[in-house]
């Protein structure tokens, strides 16, 4: 066993956090841990996700082996807690795309857009892009505002492997099945089973590529 896993081992916890009113001092004791270079499960508004600080390179590796693909096929996501938060990381937006996110975030969509030089390149498609989220979700927001930064992160679902339903979505499986190799499962309650709808917005035009929760007419 990897010495990363060995003292996650010693140290998980499935923490519950509810959606309604988060507790202050969870959401501070899964900031900590993250601000430490720890991986995190989290809630978001649709799948269950790994989470990590975008100042750990070796955490975002880490979630690269935990998917099940190479770091440099991976695709990550800009987890934010606010519109203007993910606007600091990305190249000015145009009138008609700016109201397309308005109308849209917080939730259910991940949209791929240009990034900016505050993004480390480790994090950007190899067109210089991002896929960014600001979830509906009160608990994985309150987290990242505690962090004071947006999250990198995907999805728990294992990448060309069946899995089923429940250990997407149940807290308890997830941490059955994920627990010793991170620091922290949060507990927010059974999840969502559909991934979000994924919008390109990196060339001005909004490009559906994956329908997936949310609903949008382009």
């Amino acid at each position: 066993m990897c010495i990363f896993a060995a003292q996650n081992l010693l140290r998980n916890m499935l923490i519950r956090i509810y959606p309604d009113n988060p507790n202050v001092r969870e959401v501070r004791r899964v900031a900590d841990a993250l601000r430490q270079g720890d991986i995190v499960v989290v809630p978001t508004d649709t799948l269950y996700a790994f989470v990590c600080s975008m100042d750990f390179k070796r955490s975002v590796e880490t979630i690269a082996q935990l998917k099940g693909f190479k770091l440099k096929q991976a695709k990550y996501s800009m987890l934010c807690s606010s519109l203007s938060q993910a606007s600091e990381y990305l190249r000015p937006l145009d009138g008609d795309a700016f109201r397309l996110l308005r109308d849209c975030l917080p939730g259910p969509y991940t949209f791929i857009m240009q990034a900016n030089n505050n993004l480390n390149r480790n994090y950007q498609n190899a067109n210089k892009t991002i896929g960014v989220r600001v979830p509906d979700n009160e608990v994985l927001r309150a987290i990242i505002e505690e962090v004071g930064a947006p999250l990198i992160g995907t999805s728990v679902r294992r990448e060309n492997e069946e899995q089923e339903i429940e250990y997407l979505t149940d807290p308890e499986l997830i941490n059955e099945q994920f627990g010793r190799l991170v620091s922290i499962v949060v507990d927010g309650g059974i999840g969502d089973a559909e991934p979000s709808t994924v919008v390109d917005l990196s060339d001005g035009e909004p490009v559906l590529i994956r329908q997936g929760k949310g609903e949008l007419n382009i």
